[in-house]
């Protein structure tokens, strides 16, 4: 699986990402509600949040530790929604200023949010198109150098440069042509 590095990154970030809008839902819920016409309660909607974004944390942790083709299919699934989710809000313009990705209101939705979502979809469909069925992560570390733990390190600090081009860059970007 060439593109395991790339999935460990997207798996990481589901967990990333799940476990901060899960923690802070507000923000997420506010995007949500200028999204959607005729939208429930807010009160509805952060509820609604906190339990997607826990499944969401949840498949990121089963994705890191199975990547099997199944799980690696709902990982590129999940990509591929938020890449509508980012497009619309793009398309649609107007006052959103925070897709609430991480739980803050540092995140509005930038091309790059949108070209990072469809790469990070891509690497979970190939992988789960060449994943074994029975695989593990303990399995895959196996075969790689070092036992795996330079394909960690670059994955996590891919994950870190992935969550700060979504959030810190995101920001700079909105701010520099607001």
């Amino acid at each position: 699986m060439e593109l395991i590095g790339l999935y460990l990154v997207a798996a990481g970030l589901l967990v990333v990402a799940g476990v901060g809008k899960a923690a802070r839902s507000d923000d997420t819920a506010r995007a949500l509600a200028v999204l959607l016409p005729g939208s429930p309660s807010l009160r509805l909607l952060r509820w609604a949040v906190r339990l997607g974004a826990l499944a969401e944390a949840g498949l990121g942790v089963v994705a890191l530790v199975f990547p099997r083709p199944v799980t690696a299919a709902l990982v590129a699934l999940s990509y591929v929604c938020f890449a509508g989710v980012v497009a619309f809000a793009r398309r649609r313009g107007g006052p959103l200023a925070t897709c609430g990705c991480f739980g803050r209101p540092d995140t509005p939705p930038t091309g790059l949010h949108l070209v990072l979502d469809l790469v990070l979809a891509g690497s979970a469909a190939a992988v789960a198109a060449g994943a074994p069925g029975g695989g593990s992560l303990h399995a895959q570390l196996a075969h790689q150098p070092g036992a795996g733990v330079p394909l960690l390190f670059v994955s996590a600090v891919g994950l870190w440069l992935t969550v700060l081009a979504l959030s810190a860059l995101a920001a700079l970007t909105s701010a520099r042509t607001a």
